[in-house]
């Protein structure tokens, strides 16, 4: 079946199995949806720029963006979660970038506020400060988080289902 599929075939296997987190996803089902994806923002955004739409929401983002991605957040998130079970991973890890970045909103946000409020322009550097941290700590997670995703899978059954791309120990030729 693996050695049959075109890209295009893996790129929209996420979509197929659109809210499907369990499981193994293998690592060209990964990689060709995510490049997918880059490919379909990019049109989009050039689309909404030849129509004049590309800054209508929050000043930074057009309609048709949004609609994107709020139709490709769960399939994602899916694919992301089975790919970490390919390397005998938890689902869980994808939360990895998110935690500091939740932490340096509402740190680093409440000490600005204070900060503002206060009149303090120190108090606003400290929120900064703690928010850049907490920032800096997130994109540090984003990176293990890309590692773990480019490991290959753990050959044989794992925890989270059957092999993938075929039987344990089966070697499938590049073409």
């Amino acid at each position: 079946m693996n050695g049959t599929m075109t890209p295009v075939d893996w790129a929209k296997r996420p979509i197929q199995k659109y809210a499907d987190f369990t499981g193994r996803a293998t690592r060209p089902e990964f990689w060709w949806y995510f490049l997918g994806i880059v490919i379909a923002f990019i049109v989009v955004g050039i689309v909404e720029s030849i129509l004049g739409i590309n800054h209508m929401i929050f000043f930074a983002y057009g309609p048709l963006r949004v609609l994107l991605w709020l139709a490709t957040i769960v399939p994602s998130v899916a694919v992301g979660v089975r790919r970490l079970h390919d390397t005998n991973r938890s689902g869980w890890w994808v939360a990895l970038p998110i935690v500091p970045y939740c932490l340096a909103f509402v740190l680093g946000g409440a000490a600005m506020v204070g900060g503002a409020a206060m009149g303090s322009g120190v108090g606003m550097m400290a929120g900064a400060g703690i928010a850049g941290i907490f920032m800096f700590i997130g994109a540090i997670c984003g990176i293990v988080l890309l590692v773990f995703y480019c490991f290959p899978g753990t050959p044989g059954d794992n925890r989270y289902g059957p092999d993938p791309s075929g039987a344990a120990g089966t070697v499938i030729p590049a073409e």
